[in-house]
């Protein structure tokens, strides 16, 4: 691999899909290895925009649009970020040869849908799920409810991420709420959804895998140690590392991230999400990018999430060492604003071995991330108490 100088003839081009703050991120640990960054988003300023060589602003669902903003930058990787990009045009991009998208199109295509990659573990890799079925119509999904599915329920439609659009349904009477709920929450214009039988488990993670070059030249797996999250209604509020779980739930995730790894292909990272209720395992979804329960890695590993993925998308060595027990919590937007400010960031910063991120998203909403608290401990139950602590101290307030 040769990286070439940013802003010159010689420069390696990567363009990123989608600009928010997990972008950003990446968009940091590309230019620190030399990579000339164009980031691209839907709407200006986004928190990668601040910080990439070139920011663009259009419609990536848009497959013209997109094809035309490719053809103009010539980039030599394409990264996808989000899932509302048009993974069609992605896919004749790379069979014209235009650039190289990571992993690949066909990773980008099945991922980015919860149905193409629901198929594939459940039907294809025949790897453990929990029920579930598709429906294009409330009728549709009151029929695949009470075919086998069952109360309760989790309904979600087949394009959306962070949680948009998910519920909880506990009996017939919350279908039709969350049925309309689904469809507001999509990614992209869409009539079809996921729901899902709710599986009794112990604890959720996040298995970071890396398809990355290792030392033989060949592309290898590498796992970073489990993570522990929290969510509420489908959105991460924490998260930390490393989860305890035992030697034979442990190897049966891998075994897991692996196959559906191998399938999808490629280079760089993915968050592949489990169900684990004592030594057994379910696989539940995977990202082919970074994961927000990862940002715990900022603090928690010597290479980050975002510094792996960069590192593998251009061919480099990587390590998945942790550093210390780590945690991560939310902060968030609080109020409806344009240009909020933050106060008690000096209070945060004083919370023992604990840092902060704050997005630089232009507008705030009340549950919208706008920032994370960072936090190491002697042991995860420290690290966590540290970073939920930290995070209580920063306060949005007009700015």
């Amino acid at each position: 691999m040769k990286i070439g100088t940013p802003l010159s003839p010689s420069a390696t081009r990567v363009m990123l899909l989608g600009a928010g703050e997990l972008g950003k991120e990446v968009i940091i640990a590309l230019q620190r290895l030399g990579v000339e960054v164009i980031a691209v988003d839907r709407y200006p300023d986004a928190p990668g925009h601040q910080v990439a060589h070139r920011a663009c602003v259009i419609n990536m669902a848009d497959g013209a649009a997109l094809r035309a903003l490719v053809e103009k930058e010539r980039p030599h990787i394409i990264v996808p970020e989000i899932e509302a990009i048009a993974t069609d045009m992605l896919a004749q991009i790379e069979r014209d040869k235009l650039a190289e998208v990571i992993p690949t199109a066909r990773a980008a295509q099945l991922t980015m849908n919860r149905e193409g990659i629901r198929r594939l573990a459940a039907e294809t890799l025949e790897l453990p799920t929990s029920r579930y079925g598709f429906a294009a119509s409330l009728g549709e999904l009151k029929e695949n409810i009470d075919g086998g599915i069952g109360y309760p329920c989790l309904i979600k439609p087949v394009m959306s991420s962070s949680g948009k659009g998910q519920s909880t349904v506990h009996g017939p009477d919350d279908v039709a709420v969350a049925w309309d709920y689904a469809m507001s929450g999509a990614r992209v214009t869409q009539t079809r959804v996921i729901v899902e039988e709710l599986i009794k488990f112990d604890y959720e993670i996040t298995l970071l895998t890396v398809r990355a070059v290792g030392e033989s030249g060949n592309i290898e797996t590498f796992y970073c140690d489990p993570i522990g999250h929290v969510q509420v209604k489908g959105d991460y509020v924490e998260s930390w590392q490393p989860q305890p779980m035992s030697e034979k739930a442990l190897r049966r995730a891998r075994e897991i991230a692996r196959q559906v790894t191998d399938n999808l292909g490629g280079r760089g990272i993915f968050g592949v999400e489990l169900f684990v209720k004592g030594d057994r395992v379910w696989f539940s979804e995977v990202s082919p990018r970074p994961h927000d329960t990862g940002m715990v890695t900022l603090i928690s590993q010597a290479q980050n999430e975002f510094e792996l993925h960069a590192r593998a998308i251009l061919g480099l060595p990587v390590s998945v060492a942790m550093r210390a027990p780590g945690a991560s919590a939310v902060i968030y937007g609080g109020m409806e604003a344009k240009g909020i400010a933050f106060e008690g960031v000096d209070e945060a910063l004083r919370v023992p071995q604990s840092d902060i991120r704050l997005f630089g998203k232009p507008e705030a909403f009340k549950r919208r991330r706008m920032g994370v608290a960072l936090a190491n401990g002697a042991n995860i139950d420290e690290a966590r108490a540290r970073a939920k602590l930290a995070a209580s101290k920063v306060r949005p307030v007009q700015g």
